[in-house]
């Protein structure tokens, strides 16, 4: 098994990295809880690096908004859905897992793993 480490994720950012698309994000919570927060920060401080100028987010109370989360049929908070580009995309959690999130926005690909 092959760890992936900080450079071969840039590597595999490189090629997104040169494309023009604009990615379109809602983030789902619930409330300025820690997770919530959490979440917010993380999410903005990966697109802030690796998507600069070139995104839009939204966040979204499932509280204050709840016929949104309805629509799109949250489950679970905080979720974050990737409208653009397509395919559409789900992720659950805190976006802390860097790597999770990256794979999720279609930034990296998955690395091949040695059987």
């Amino acid at each position: 098994m092959t760890m992936t480490t900080e450079c071969d994720v840039r590597a595999l950012f490189d090629e997104a990295a040169r494309s023009d698309e604009r990615y379109v994000l809602r983030l789902f919570v619930t409330g300025m809880t820690t997770r919530s927060a959490r979440a917010i920060k993380n999410l903005r401080t990966i697109c802030d690096e690796y998507l600069k100028g070139r995104y839009d987010l939204e966040v979204v109370d499932i509280y204050q908004q709840p016929v949104l989360a309805k629509g799109e049929q949250i489950i679970a908070a905080p979720t974050l859905i990737k409208k653009l580009p397509l395919p559409m995309r789900r992720i659950i959690g805190d976006m802390s897992n860097r790597g999770r999130v990256l794979l999720g926005l279609d930034l990296i690909r998955e690395p091949d793993h040695a059987e």
